[in-house]
């Protein structure tokens, strides 16, 4: 039995893709929020869960997770990015 196809392994890596960041303001009172979409369609939720509180811890703000997008509170675009691009993602959208 090959030792690397251990699934339970922390090694285990999901080819993450390519993400697009958008800031929002619409129907939401006034108040911005970045959303991460396009997710690739082979992450499972549980991925796309993780990243998010990743996302949030590194922001130190709110957030949530609806139809495969997150949605982090406050306009952190950079901190965002930084977040995702170490998370091994290509991140397009807001500068």
């Amino acid at each position: 039995m090959n030792p690397n196809a251990d699934p339970d392994s922390p090694q285990r890596l999901w080819k993450m893709g390519r993400v697009v960041l958008q800031r929002e303001t619409a129907h939401r009172g006034g108040k911005t929020v970045i959303v991460i979409k396009d997710f690739a369609t082979h992450l499972p939720i549980s991925v796309i869960e993780t990243i998010a509180k990743r996302v949030r811890a590194a922001c130190g703000c709110g957030g949530t997770v609806r139809d495969k997008r997150i949605e982090i509170q406050g306009d952190q675009a950079a901190k965002v990015r930084a977040v995702l691009e170490a998370e091994g993602f290509e991140v397009k959208g807001v500068k």
